[in-house]
């Protein structure tokens, strides 16, 4: 295997959407605009995709122009029933494993979220490390900042022998002007914007033997 390193994005990456998990948690930034900043429902739709356009997420742009407490926000929008969206994978531990490389989380979300989904999913142990909006911050995917502050926290691999899989278009086409490798997971094109596509991580094994 030529590449030594993985950056796996952990929500409807590691997981389909078709799970719902991710639309329980925009609901969750929805109630969070309302209750907490006042937004009207006209507003929310509105705003919250201005600010994931214009700053990488919703959170960074509530946190530029409300001073939005970061943990505040993270645990408001993540506290969900996980158990209700996520059930253990076999298939999907054995295909990370099959991965003989070093392995990261590399989410816009926290780490204390990455865990929750990681043990609901039965991944305990399969990644080497989180790298969370925390350890990149001030910055996001897919700003080039928040992808050298990745790989520092990597210890600095070169960017052509790193992988970089996502659900975003957006992310894998900034992880490949930085030199690395895309996947984009959930899809069945790449497009323009990464090197191969996967329906679901399960089939990541049988592409890695031209890895």
């Amino acid at each position: 295997m030529r590449f030594t390193t993985f950056f796996f994005d952990l929500d409807e990456t590691l997981y389909p959407s078709s799970t719902g998990l991710w639309a329980a948690m925009r609901e969750r930034i929805n109630l969070y605009m309302r209750e907490r900043l006042g937004f009207t429902p006209d507003q929310i739709e509105i705003v919250r995709e201005k600010y994931f356009q214009e700053y990488g997420t919703t959170l960074r742009g509530l946190q530029a122009n409300y001073n939005v407490d970061m943990d505040d926000y993270l645990a408001f929008v993540h506290d969900v029933p996980l158990e209700e969206y996520l059930r253990p994978d076999p298939r999907l531990r054995a295909a990370l494993e099959a991965v003989r490389a070093r392995k990261f989380i590399f989410t816009n979300a926290d780490c204390a979220h990455a865990g929750r989904v990681t043990r609901a999913l039965g991944l305990e142990g399969v990644f080497e490390a989180c790298i969370d909006v925390h350890a990149i911050a001030p910055y996001c995917k897919p700003m080039p900042e928040a992808f050298e502050k990745a790989l520092a926290a990597a210890g600095n691999p070169d960017p052509r022998a790193c992988v970089l899989l996502d659900d975003q278009a957006r992310i894998t086409r900034a992880a490949r002007a930085l030199g690395m490798y895309t996947v984009l997971v959930g899809r069945d094109d790449p497009g323009p914007d990464a090197d191969l596509a996967l329906p679901s991580l399960t089939d990541l094994p049988r592409y890695l033997p031209n890895l």
